[in-house]
């Protein structure tokens, strides 16, 4: 689980980086362990210099066994009796003319808890389409209704992996209605925006980091398993020196328990809502994943033995409610498979 923790948590960073540069005006919402785990249930079925791909660009190809990571993640995450909704499923959905191979079938059931279902991509590709989006869409409460959009799958769809999360919980202490009230919210150095701001005051653990320099607080949720977290930048510092400074190893240096203190703050928080959707094949390019997406390079023979199966899409989608009560979210990303007609596959 360390392991996966720090893959998960390098690569979450530097996808953050990625997406800021790609749209730097614009707000960011994604989910990193939906994209990884959708990643690497295609790690599972690649080959060869594919395979190199996907591991290096994920930073899933470091020691240890990522795929038991990821099963023993699943399991923690799917426990009941909590205090929360915290879930993620994963889904197969493969074309009847498809034949997967038997042990990359068994490997998605024992590790992501994948159960395959067959569709007929060939014959009803829209009918299709809708189905994998009801999936999804009931995995998430219906917060994500459509995760593939129109075009995405047709008759050369072979195979579409999915991932979905759904997260529920509420505040430790929850925020006063009463006390929420428009207030402006700088967005950077120049330019501030009206929000909905809630406030409360109390018994926070904060630190205040001066490398940055920005604060830091830990607001809980009921249960004391999960927390919000913040990073404020002081006003004086432009919100892209803090992405520029951001690793995995600082956040992790600084939020060590023994580094923070309980200290009484007052806390304002915007009210919001945000919703975003990705094509991430561009980006994932650019990270280093190429040859998955290229019918005449892709490798991915441990998946099925059809000829020149290769990535064609690969969609994200996450939407994330934060108010007085506490917060909704949730996140799904596919992997759309294809063989072309080019390639003489079937």
């Amino acid at each position: 689980m360390n392991t996966l923790s720090e893959a998960n948590g390098t690569f979450a960073i530097h996808l953050l980086k990625m997406l800021c540069q790609s749209n730097p005006s614009e707000n960011v919402c994604y989910s990193p362990v939906s994209i990884s785990a959708t990643l690497a249930m295609v790690l599972l079925g690649a080959k060869g210099q594919t395979q190199v791909q996907i591991s290096q660009a994920s930073h899933l190809s470091k020691k240890g066994d990522i795929h038991r990571g990821f099963q023993l993640l699943f399991k923690k995450l799917n426990k009941s009796e909590r205090y929360f909704s915290l879930r993620m499923a994963n889904g197969i959905f493969v074309d009847k003319t498809c034949e997967v191979l038997p042990t990359f079938k068994e490997s998605c059931l024992r590790f992501y808890n994948s159960e395959m279902e067959q569709l007929s991509f060939a014959e009803a590709a829209e009918e299709s389409r809708k189905h994998v989006n009801t999936w999804v869409s009931k995995q998430t409460e219906g917060k994500i209704p459509e995760l593939l959009p129109d075009d995405s799958v047709d008759f050369q769809t072979r195979l579409v992996l999915v991932n979905a999360l759904y997260l529920k919980a509420t505040w430790g202490r929850q925020f006063d209605e009463g006390s929420t009230r428009e207030m402006p919210f700088k967005i950077n150095k120049n330019e501030t925006r009206p929000v909905q701001m809630m406030y409360q005051e109390g018994i926070f653990c904060y630190k205040y980091v001066k490398e940055v320099p920005a604060s830091l607080l830990m607001i809980p949720y009921k249960g004391d398993e999960l927390c919000f977290l913040v990073l404020l930048p002081d006003e004086s510092v432009d919100i892209s020196k803090v992405e520029e400074e951001l690793t995995f190893e600082k956040l992790t240096a600084w939020t060590q328990p023994d580094t923070m203190s309980y200290t009484h703050v007052e806390v304002f928080l915007p009210k919001f809502k945000l919703e975003e959707d990705y094509d991430l094949k561009s980006l994932l390019q650019r990270l280093g994943i190429v040859d998955a997406f290229e019918e005449t390079k892709a490798d991915l023979s441990a998946m099925a033995p059809e000829r020149n199966l290769c990535v064609s899409k690969f969609v994200h989608k996450s939407v994330v409610e934060v108010n007085e009560k506490g917060t909704e979210a949730a996140a799904a990303a596919s992997s759309v498979n294809i063989v072309p007609l080019s390639s003489g596959g079937s």
